[in-house]
């Protein structure tokens, strides 16, 4: 289940009769009436973590004690209850933290606490921290016997590392003369802040002294940048107003830098070292950034109803792949384009019904004051099934007409994006009008049979018509009368409606990027306004050339024959017939269409290696080094805050280095993660 970057309190409790029906589902024990969990049943059964056989006891009892607030060894109903609430509060990364070093339950951390956990970690194994130096004396006192409260706690955390890394730097520098070597530099950041490091930045290490000896202020200044990547990334947007695909220099980003925060121009410089390195660019985007920032700890939480990895890596994109990745957008753009027209298919008919509408003929009648009055009538003289006359061949070509538009769309967006998944707007443009080109294939004679049906019944008594009789009438060629004038709406609306929906979901993205469901909707929505209003002139033209014309009424021989005339008899005023219901139609049809694309994206997710849908929690960014966060996934059981659970006990890692040894029981330990249910 992916995750974004979102707090914990947007989490809403779980009920206590749904929680307590999973807990009896997993508590093993009975005792004076009671059930209870198990460390084993809590960490391995509910949570899904440390699943192997030879897993470590004692990283399982640690991670058990969290909820085990009474420290017996057994998690009680109320306790588990209580640790769901922790999860849904908006710090419940440093309260979970604490609650694993509060070993004894009575709401302080004492010496003897801290240093039992920090002495299980991996990185104490590999670089020992001094429990006895200053560094420890400033926060537990002389004696060691402090007691450190939760609001001090999350101090400690913070600074422990910072410290943890000099100690570190001054093992390697015996001698006292401020520098180490390339290697040693490499040596410590990988152990230390590992938790920190993407595989571009750890192959770049050495890379980046330039095979100079490290400085302390160098190597001071390159953890305070790995610390303070999420400050990077809001300088950088504040450096673009917001734009998320701007390049910047070293200059434009030292200026802000120097406006907003106290990032420091030797913090700055390394960063451009570190981008160099992996990507040689002279300037940087937001791209830039992830790619050498840790993904967050947290996500927004998204169920999944499948997961699939069709390649390992991009450079595995065969053509069978990309066939496959074309079918699948196919396949979801036809179930969301039929749900886009069913939803707004009164507004069409309508819309059509209003263009129709001939004034300046023979007839001179005029039909509907306006669309209100319109839908007033269809119902009262047809019924309300009367809105939906005709929608079986939409829906039946609907289904293929948005599919083969979102397609081609996506399919020549990613020939158009470049490798930091960035496109021009003249890609974006061209990208659009290639989809609404395809699309006429089919959209031409599905819209001259829907809007003969839908016109059918402003015939009062008029017989009957059916979708096949109208086939019949025409033939094969005669389904493609207009093909012009609808080449002239779809190109131009597809050239303006997908280049300013990228634009408008990217401003609605929130400060990681993400785009929430109703962001994607309202982003849809309100794309389809000036796209909808802008092609109206087109949209009346093909109407006129696809209805067939009554007697007495003004008949057309082609595009410009009818542009002639309609200006002629009608005026200017004509081409602008139905905007309004154009518009109310065409901007929630794309709205729901877009939203529904992209959500049934996420929730069927499928890697081909290829670009995914920006503002989507399944974009690829960075993890960090040796970090499988994401493989224990949390579980239809895991409800209300517990949803949190798996990413918050992998957050302690990935945010603090805290790594507990994951083998224990007949293997040789090893450094693992904690949010992981399978072997690295």
């Amino acid at each position: 289940m992916p995750i974004s970057a979102t707090t914990p309190s947007l989490l809403k409790r779980a009920s206590t009769d749904k929680l307590r029906e999973v807990f009896q589902k997993y508590a093993s024990i009975q005792k004076d009436g009671e059930q209870y969990m198990t460390s084993e049943d809590f960490v391995r059964k509910f949570l899904g973590l440390f699943t192997e056989a030879a897993f470590n006891d004692e990283s399982v009892r640690l991670l058990a004690g969290i909820a085990d607030t009474s420290k017996d060894g057994l998690i009680s109903f109320s306790e588990f209850q209580a640790f769901e609430g922790l999860l849904c509060a908006p710090d419940a990364l440093y309260r979970t933290a604490f609650q694993l070093f509060d070993r004894q339950g009575n709401g302080n951390v004492s010496y003897a606490d801290f240093a039992d956990v920090v002495q299980k970690t991996e990185l104490h194994s590999k670089i020992p921290f001094s429990l006895d130096g200053t560094f420890i004396k400033r926060y537990f006192g002389e004696k060691k016997q402090r007691l450190i409260n939760y609001a001090e706690f999350t101090q400690l955390l913070h600074d422990f590392h910072e410290e943890h890394a000099m100690e570190a730097f001054r093992s390697k520098d015996p001698a006292g003369t401020g520098f180490i070597s390339p290697l040693d530099f490499q040596d410590i950041i990988v152990k230390v802040k590992r938790h920190l490091l993407t595989a571009d930045v750890k192959d770049n290490l050495v890379a980046v002294t330039e095979g100079h000896r490290v400085s302390f202020p160098y190597f001071i200044a390159f953890t305070s940048l790995l610390n303070n990547m999420e400050l990077i990334k809001q300088i950088y947007l504040y450096a673009t107003k917001g734009s998320r695909t701007e390049t910047v220099t070293k200059n434009e980003l030292l200026y802000a830098a120097q406006t907003m925060s106290q990032i420091t121009p030797l913090e700055i410089d390394i960063l451009f070292q570190l981008t160099g390195a992996v990507n040689q660019p002279g300037r940087i985007d937001y791209s830039d950034l992830s790619n050498i920032a840790p993904e967050h700890y947290t996500k927004h939480i998204t169920h999944r109803l499948a997961e699939i990895k069709a390649v390992d890596s991009p450079s595995d994109r065969s053509a069978l792949i990309q066939v496959l990745e074309a079918t699948y957008r196919f396949t979801l753009a036809s179930f969301a384009g039929a749900t886009g027209a069913t939803v707004v298919y009164p507004i069409d008919l309508v819309k059509t019904r209003m263009q129709n509408q001939r004034t300046g003929s023979m007839i001179g009648e005029v039909a509907y004051r306006n669309s209100w009055d319109c839908f007033k009538k269809v119902i009262r003289h047809e019924g309300v099934l009367g809105l939906y006359r005709g929608l079986l061949p939409q829906l039946m070509g609907v289904a293929p007409e948005k599919a083969i538009k979102l397609t081609v769309n996506d399919f020549v967006r990613d020939k158009f994006t470049d490798k930091r998944s960035n496109i021009p707007v003249w890609g974006e443009v061209i990208a659009g009008g290639c989809g609404g080109a395809a699309q006429v294939i089919f959209t031409n004679p599905l819209e001259i049979v829907k809007i003969r049906l839908q016109v059918a019944g402003e015939i009062a008594g008029g017989s009957k018509i059916s979708a096949l009789s109208v086939v019949r009438e025409l033939g094969f060629f005669g389904l493609y009368k207009g093909a012009k004038a609808c080449l002239l709406r779809d190109v131009n609306f597809s050239a303006i409606y997908f280049p300013t929906y990228a634009h408008i979901k990217g401003a609605f993205a929130d400060k990681d990027g993400y785009n929430s469901p109703v962001s994607l909707l309202a982003a849809g929505a309100i794309a389809g306004i000036p796209a909808a209003a802008l092609v109206t002139p087109a949209d009346v033209i093909k109407t006129r050339l696809q209805v067939a014309a009554r007697q007495g009424q003004t008949t057309y021989t082609g595009l410009w024959d009818a542009t002639k005339k309609i200006m002629a008899e009608e005026g200017p005023r004509a081409f602008w017939k139905g905007t309004a219901a154009r518009v109310c139609r065409s901007s929630p049809q794309f709205g729901v269409t877009l939203f529904t694309y992209e959500l049934l994206q996420r929730l069927f997710y499928v890697d081909f290696g290829g670009n995914q849908p920006k503002g989507s929690q399944s974009a690829k960014l960075a993890v960090p080094l040796d970090n499988t966060l994401g493989t224990a996934q949390p579980r239809v059981d895991h409800i209300g805050g517990y949803n949190a659970a798996v990413p918050l006990l992998a957050g302690i890692e990935s945010k603090f280095g805290l790594y507990l040894p994951r083998f224990g029981r007949g293997a040789a330990a090893t450094g693992t993660t904690i949010g992981s249910g399978t072997s690295s």
